[in-house]
This record gives C-alpha cells, sequence and structure tokens, in this order.
C-alpha cells in the first residue's frame, strides 16, 4: 500500500532519522493497544455471562456486578487509549522540532537552486504527515494485529463462526486494495493540479501591482483556471469512486454481521452452541473487522501523509547538511577568486567560465558589463549562495560556502539586486531578526546608511511595521532600508548589487557616503553597477563579457582602455596584460 511506503524508505536524510527514533514511542503505543484490546474481550464475556446465566437464574447482583466490573475494565481501556494518544501525540511534537528546522533551510536551499518546487507547501506537507502519522487514522493500524486474534476466539466458539469472519475479512481487505488500486492515480491527478493552481496563484499575487496595472487577470485567471478545472474534475471522479467503495465496504461489513447472527441462530437451534454466545458471535466479528473499514475510511488522508512523505524526502535529499565548521575570526577582507565556473543545475552552457581576480583588504572593486554578463551570478558566489561547479571563492583563504552561514553572515554584508525586506517592523529588518542586536547597532547602521533620518519621519520611526515585502515603502526607502540592514555590525566583505537601481538623487548621495564610510573602515567593497559615478571611490575594475573576464585591473587603467578600445595604452597594469594576453 502506497501509504505504507514510509516505513520502508532507506533515505539517510533527517526525517528518516527521526521516523527511526520514533520506534519507542510506537512500541509503547502499541504495548497500549495489546491491553486495549485485551480488555475489549471483556464485553462479549459480559453479554454472554447476562444472556447464558443471568437470564437463567434470575439473579440481579450478579447482573449488578458483572455491570460494575465491566464498566470499570472499559474505563481502564479508555485511559489507556488517552494514554497511547498522548504518547503519539508528543512523539509528534518532537518530531516537528527535529524536522521542521531543516525543512525551513532545505526550502531555502531550493530557492537558492530556482526550483519551482521551493514554497511553503514542504512546511504544510510536514504538518499534514506529522497529524496523520500520530492522529486517529494511522491509529487503527496498531489495531490491525488484533485481527487474527479476535478471529482465532471465534474459531474456538465454532470453526464455521470462524470461516464466515475470515472469509469476510478477506474480503474487505480484496475490496480496499481494489480501492486503493482504483483511486490513488485520479487522487494524485487532482493533488498535483491542486498544488500547480496553488503555487500559479501566489505567483500572481506577489506581482499584483503587474497584474493589475497591464489587464493580466483575465488571461492569468484562465490559466489558473485551467489548473483549478483539473483539480475538481478529478477531484470529484476519485471522490465518488472512494464513496461507492466506501458504501460497499460498509454493505459488505453489516452483511458479514447478520450472516454471523444467522450462522450463530442456526448453530444454537441445533443445540451447537449456547444461546448467550449469538451476542458475543457479533460483538468479536465487529471488532475483528472493524481496522479494516477504520483504515478504508481514512484512505484519503493517508494517501495524502504519503504524497508529503515523499516530496518531503525530495526536498531533504536535493539539500545539503549544514557544514560542520570551525568558527572562523573575523576576515580581513582578502578574496580570492580561483578559475571558477558555474553554471545552474540542468544548464549546459556556463554562465561564468575561467574566473581569476584577487583584491586585497580594504579595497573597492567596481564589476561592469552589458546585461546578462553573468554580473549578478558571480555576487551569489562572491558570498556563498551557489557552489562553482570548479574552483572556489575564498575570503582570509576559507571558501566562502563551506562557511558557517550564520557565523559567515557576522562579517558579510550583501544587498541583492531586488531588495526584499520581511514582514515587521524596520528595527527588526535592519537587525536581520537577530536576538541580541542592540538598538545602538541598528541605528549606526542606519545613520552610516543615510537613512536615519527618514526613518525618524516614518509614523512610528524605527517600530514602523513594513508590512509583508515592505509593502508601505516605495522601492527606494526599500533599497536604503536594505543597505542598513546591509551595514549591520560594520562588515569585513560587502556585495552591493545595482545598489542605485531605485535611489534618487538624495539616496545616492546617501549610498556614495555609505561606501565611502564602509571603506574607511578598512571593509572590502564589491559594487556591480550599470552606473560609472558610483565608481568615484573604486581601486580596481573588472568588466564582464559573456561570462568571462574582459578587464581587470586599477580603475584609471581599465577605464581608459574602456574609453579608447581602439587604442592600445603604452603600458598597461600587469593585471590587464595578464587578462590579455589570455584572451
Amino acid at each position: 500500500m502506497k501509504f505504507l511506503t514510509f516505513l520502508t524508505n532507506q533515505s539517510d536524510n533527517v526525517l528518516s532519522r527521526a521516523l527511526g527514533e520514533g520506534k519507542r514511542p510506537f512500541l509503547v503505543a502499541a504495548g497500549f493497544s495489546f491491553f486495549t484490546n485485551l480488555l475489549y474481550l471483556a464485553l462479549p464475556l459480559y453479554t454472554y455471562q447476562v444472556y447464558g446465566r443471568v437470564m437463567i437464574s434470575q439473579n440481579q447482583a450478579t447482573l449488578w456486578i458483572l455491570t460494575l466490573i465491566t464498566v470499570f475494565v472499559f474505563a481502564v481501556s479508555s485511559s489507556i487509549d488517552d494514554f497511547r494518544a498522548r504518547i503519539l501525540i508528543n512523539y509528534g511534537v518532537v518530531l516537528d522540532q527535529r524536522v521542521s528546522g531543516r525543512i525551513f533551510s532545505g526550502l531555502f536551499d531550493a530557492a537558492v537552486r530556482g526550483e519551482a518546487s521551493a514554497r511553503s507547501q514542504a512546511l504544510r506537507d510536514l504538518d499534514t504527515f506529522r497529524q496523520t502519522l500520530t492522529g486517529v487514522a494511522a491509529a487503527a493500524f496498531f489495531d490491525l494485529p488484533w485481527i487474527p486474534v479476535f478471529v482465532l476466539v471465534l474459531f474456538l466458539i465454532n470453526p464455521l463462526i470462524g470461516l464466515v469472519a475470515l472469509g469476510g475479512g478477506g474480503a474487505l481487505l480484496a475490496l480496499a486494495l481494489t480501492q486503493e488500486r482504483a483511486i490513488r492515480p485520479v487522487a494524485k491527478e487532482a493533488n498535483d493540479a491542486a498544488l500547480k493552481s496553488y503555487a500559479f496563484t501566489e505567483a500572481a499575487l506577489r506581482n499584483g501591482e503587474v497584474v493589475r496595472a497591464m489587464g493580466m487577470l483575465p488571461t492569468l485567471g484562465a490559466a489558473w483556471a485551467r489548473h483549478r478545472a483539473v483539480t475538481i474534475e478529478r477531484g470529484a471522479v476519485a471522490a465518488e469512486q472512494s464513496n461507492m467503495y466506501t458504501d460497499i465496504i460498509k454493505a459488505v461489513r453489516m452483511g458479514i454481521q447478520v450472516l454471523v447472527i444467522a450462522v450463530g441462530a442456526a448453530l444454537i437451534l441445533d443445540h451447537k452452541m449456547a444461546q448467550g454466545m449469538i451476542f458475543a458471535n457479533m460483538i468479536l466479528v465487529s471488532r475483528a473487522l472493524q481496522p479494516i473499514e477504520r483504515i478504508v475510511g481514512a484512505w484519503e488522508p493517508l494517501n495524502n501523509m504519503a504524497r508529503s512523505h515523499g516530496r518531503l524526502v525530495a526536498l531533504l535529499e536535493k539539500a545539503e547538511p549544514p557544514p560542520l565548521a570551525t568558527a572562523l575570526p573575523r576576515p580581513s577582507g582578502r578574496l580570492s577568486v580561483e578559475s571558477v565556473n558555474f553554471a545552474p543545475p540542468g544548464v549546459q552552457k556556463l554562465l561564468l567560465a575561467n574566473i581569476n581576480f584577487r583584491i586585497e583588504p580594504g579595497e573597492m572593486l567596481g564589476v561592469i558589463g552589458p546585461s546578462g554578463a553573468g554580473k549578478s551570478t558571480l555576487a551569489r558566489l562572491l558570498v556563498g549562495i551557489w557552489k562553482p561547479i570548479n574552483g572556489s571563492v575564498r575570503l582570509d583563504g576559507a571558501d566562502v560556502f563551506t562557511w558557517d552561514r550564520a557565523d559567515f553572515g557576522k562579517y558579510v554584508g550583501y544587498l541583492p539586486q531586488d531588495t526584499e525586506l520581511f514582514a515587521g517592523t524596520v528595527r527588526d529588518n535592519i537587525a536581520r531578526f537577530r536576538d541580541g542586536v542592540t538598538d545602538e547597532e541598528v541605528v549606526q547602521a542606519a545613520t552610516m546608511a543615510g537613512v536615519h533620518e527618514l526613518i525618524l519621519r516614518m509614523p512610528k520611526g524605527y517600530d514602523t511595521d513594513i508590512g509583508e515585502g515592505g509593502v508601505v515603502l516605495s522601492a527606494g526607502q526599500r533599497q536604503r532600508v536594505g543597505l542598513a540592514r546591509t551595514m549591520l555590525g560594520d562588515p569585513a566583505f560587502v556585495v552591493l548589487d545595482e545598489p542605485n537601481a531605485s535611489l534618487d538623487a538624495e539616496g545616492e548621495d546617501a549610498l556614495l557616503r555609505a561606501i565611502e564610510a564602509m571603506k574607511a573602515k578598512g571593509a572590502t567593497v564589491i559594487i556591480i553597477s550599470h552606473k560609472p559615478g558610483i565608481f568615484r571611490s573604486a581601486d580596481k575594475l573588472l568588466v564582464l563579457r559573456d561570462g568571462r573576464i574582459d578587464l581587470f585591473g586599477p580603475k584609471d587603467q581599465v577605464m581608459q582602455r574602456l574609453m579608447k578600445p581602439a587604442e592600445k595604452p603604452a603600458e598597461q597594469p600587469a593585471e590587464v596584460r595578464s587578462i590579455e594576453a589570455g584572451r
């Protein structure tokens, strides 16, 4: 059965290990199931005694004693069931604590790889898996091993009754397997289409302004409706088939109980069985077949659990585990890029090829080049977001990709081309949502970025809630707050990708002053931009074309070369000569 595949999954990931650690609580829960099923035998014994002894002897004292004992037994059984549920729920909490953080970081790994599956659906998958695994639906599996026990008791009462129960159980199991095979592909189609429609909706909402302004809502709505139609149509087919099989199984189970009563009555008439056993037989058969019916009723949640598990395993297998790195001291800012080649997963053509350069602590490097030259790709490699196919990027000799990310972030500032802020206050965003960041440090970063006065003019100053994605701020304000976030803690190494793309004259002046302040404090700064004016404090320039270094060297020499491409300078810097010689 598909929903049992996770039990035999051999993948070595945090989810599989957490499931392996769950063997003990599940064994304890199974032990509780042993006692609760054993105590259930009190009910058929009670009915047998009432109809086979009390009704004949007319002894009310015996009746009430038997009743009190049976009520007490079921109170104990109910307490055991409650303990079993608590054990499973507590295990679910532990499972979530062990796995959710890795799922969360795995989502970001997927987003960095550019996978469309990188969305919060994975966390919903974890909730679905956990709730079903430790809930009522999965609890039915603890009762499955008791089916043979109850059938054996029925055989001991009378072999004919046992055969009827065994045949009925086989019929129900066959119907259950037939239902699973019939519904699985249809339900998968409905589920996949639903995920696509949710993802499409999320993407459209993120670009709501563009959609509204350019009148794209009808066409996007039509594309969304196609996914939705498949979801509804396939879902309806799956629901119809599920209901049909459920009704058939229910009818078969009731027919089996009727047949057991009829066979029992015939045996009583033939004086082959005590009269009180007819109701005991009915109770035992009902209990024996109940787990199968409960599992059938929970078939869709169990299959959803299996599908969620499959997606979680796929996500975790692609996510690289965080390296166990020794904490390194604050870097001086010496950067070396050594024979770097890079192409995104699944892309054959290299976006960057044979990239080699070096900058010293406290230097500022400007990176220029036409659109599509690979400038933003280089920025992501420099701060360890992506891993080169070959070569390495080293900061003070340490590979930036393998550096512990939390530790690395203390010393590095990065402002991407598209500045994204998070739901929360201005202070939260500048502080990078870290604990222990003082107000002084936040204000200092904002002052260095030249955005302190702008923040003070906001309704609640630094405590202004900027909404999801910084929606209450303009693009320029978001970029300036993002710059303040970059400068938190006086980073030793800073990468700015088109930091002046959305800035007005005032904002650009503030940016230039911030760059000079960072450089004065000894930070190594790399700036990517199409506007040459931002490079006034640059020591070196790097020109990228078609993913390769076209020029690299001191700013004045490279600018001279760019301004007069037809003239060969009398003397070029060694770095520029080496690049030209290799072309």
